[in-house]
C-alpha cells in the first residue's frame, strides 16, 4: 500500500502558504494604512514597529514567538509545533515582503475593518485545519483549548486578542483605532469559526413512519447512509414505534425528504443541524482536535 503521509504533508504545506498569503495582504491593506488595532502578537508587533520603525513587524512577531512556542513545545508536542513554526515564518515573512514591495493606500476604516476580518480570519482559519497556528496568541488560544475544550477556537482567540488590540489602540492614541479593531476581531473570530466547523454540514435526521422496511431499504441501499432505529413510544395512544436516525451531507437533504414523503406521505421527519459528526462516511477523529 503506497504511503501518502508525505503527500498529504506536503498539501498541508502548501495550504498554509497560501493562507500566510492571504494573512499578509489582510494585514497590509487593511489593517496597516488605516492603523486599525490588531490583536495578536503580530498587535504588538505593530507596537514595536510604531516604536522602533528599523523593526519591521515580521522579525518582531518571530522575536515575541520565541518563549510561547517553548510553551507550546511541551503540551502540544513537536509535530504541531514544527509546522506552526513554519506557518508563523511564512506569515511574518509575507507581511514584511509585501509591504516592502507596495505600499497600500488608506481606504474607508469601516471597509478596511470588514474586508481586514474577512481575510485574516480566513487565513486563520485554513492554519487551524493543518494543525498549526500563526504562533502568538493564536498558540495561546490553541493551549487554552486543552483544559477549555468546550468553547470554540474563535471565542478563545477573541478573549486573548481583546487586551491587545486595547494595548495598539493606545500606542496609536486612537480610540477609532480600538472600535474598527473591536469590529474586525469580531468579523475575524465569526469568519474562523465558520472555517472550522461551518464547513461540517452534517444533518440529523429522525423519521417516525408506518413504512419503516420500505423507508430503512432506501436510506441504507440506495442513499448508502447508515441508520439507527430507536425505540419509541407514542405519548397519547401509548403504541411502540420505530424512529430512524440517519445522518447525512447537507446536499442530501432534499434527495432524502423527497424519498421519505414519496414512500410515506404521512411521514413525521425531523431535520437537525449536527455541529460535528464523527465516524464512517464523515470526519475522522484526531487527538487533541479543535
Amino acid at each position: 500500500m503506497p504511503n501518502h503521509k508525505p503527500l498529504a504533508a506536503v498539501r498541508s504545506y502548501l495550504w498554509i502558504v497560501l493562507a500566510s498569503a492571504i494573512y499578509a495582504l489582510g494585514f497590509d491593506w487593511c489593517y496597516v494604512p488605516n492603523q486599525i488595532s490588531l490583536g495578536g502578537i503580530t498587535g504588538v508587533g505593530q507596537i514595536v514597529h510604531l516604536v522602533i520603525p528599523a523593526i519591521p513587524v515580521g522579525v518582531a512577531v518571530i522575536l515575541l514567538n520565541i518563549p510561547i512556542f517553548l510553551l507550546g513545545w511541551k503540551y502540544l508536542g513537536g509535530r504541531m509545533l514544527i509546522s506552526s513554526l513554519f506557518a508563523m515564518a511564512v506569515s511574518s515573512l509575507a507581511v514584511d515582503l509585501l509591504a516592502a514591495a507596495y505600499t497600500f493606500p488608506p481606504m474607508d476604516p469601516m471597509l478596511a475593518s470588514v474586508f481586514g476580518g474577512l481575510l485574516i480570519g480566513l487565513s486563520l482559519g485554513m492554519v487551524f485545519l493543518q494543525r498549526a497556528t500563526t504562533g502568538g496568541t493564536d498558540l495561546i488560544a490553541r493551549l487554552l483549548k486543552i483544559p477549555f475544550g468546550h468553547l470554540p477556537m474563535g471565542q478563545l482567540l477573541l478573549a486573548v486578542d481583546l487586551v491587545v488590540i486595547a494595548a495598539v489602540a493606545l500606542a496609536f492614541r486612537s480610540l477609532d483605532s480600538a472600535l474598527y479593531g473591536l469590529i474586525s476581531l469580531y468579523i475575524s473570530t465569526v469568519v474562523m469559526d465558520g472555517v472550522l466547523y461551518g464547513m461540517d454540514t452534517a444533518k440529523v435526521a429522525y423519521i417516525i413512519t408506518q413504512r419503516t422496511e420500505a423507508v430503512l431499504d432506501v436510506l441504507v441501499h440506495q442513499l448508502d447512509r447508515g441508520v439507527t432505529i430507536l425505540h419509541g413510544q407514542g405519548a397519547w395512544t401509548g403504541e411502540e414505534k420505530q424512529v430512524l436516525m440517519c445522518a447525512f451531507k447537507q446536499r442530501q437533504i432534499v434527495v432524502l425528504k423527497q424519498t421519505v414523503k414519496e414512500i410515506d406521505p404521512d411521514a413525521f421527519l425531523i431535520v437537525c443541524n449536527a455541529h460535528e459528526v464523527l465516524g464512517r462516511g464523515f470526519r475522522r477523529y484526531r487527538q487533541n482536535d479543535i
